[in-house]
């Protein structure tokens, strides 16, 4: 894993988005992820919608069961979804932050490690069936669609602290 900044804790508004959200084993949840990115592409290639970047959210982490995640944008202004495509938010408030390239889990474990080691409290709602985040995403910094090495993407991954 290669550090580019942080871990650091930053100020975050509310950005509007639109993704795809499912339940997904973690085993196989990044196919279901690169699935939903080229079907959340398509989409809203077809109605000529600017975008910035692409986010893959974790709503619920259970790495022995099924996760709810969703696969989504950032957009400037809302947009009316479906059935399939959502509006939403990513909420604002104070983020623990660490940009990396590669190896997510061990960025994973490295930022969650320094929440903890600087007491800062996780805005989360923990549970037997599943943690329930406020907000926990990584955003690809990299367009996902010019460059097809996931070693190479660039990576912010952000978790929403408690007020």
């Amino acid at each position: 894993m290669e550090i580019l900044e942080g871990p650091t804790v930053a100020n975050r508004p509310d950005r509007h988005t639109a993704g795809i959200r499912v339940m997904t084993p973690f085993r196989g949840m990044f196919a279901v992820r690169d699935q939903l990115m080229a079907e959340l592409y398509t989409w809203l290639d077809a109605r000529h919608v600017t975008y910035g970047p692409t986010f893959f959210r974790l709503h619920v982490v259970n790495m022995e069961a099924d996760m709810d995640v969703e696969v989504g944008v950032v957009l400037d202004n809302p947009l009316d979804g479906d059935a399939r495509v959502t509006p939403g938010t990513l909420p604002a408030g104070d983020y623990a932050l660490l940009k990396y390239i590669n190896h997510g889990l061990r960025a994973n474990k490295t930022l969650l490690g320094w929440v903890r080691a600087h007491n800062l409290p996780l805005d989360v709602i923990e549970n037997p069936a599943g943690d329930l985040f406020a907000c926990r995403y990584e955003a690809y910094l990299t367009d996902p669609r010019t460059e097809r090495m996931k070693t190479r993407w660039q990576i912010e991954l952000a978790v929403r602290l408690a007020e």
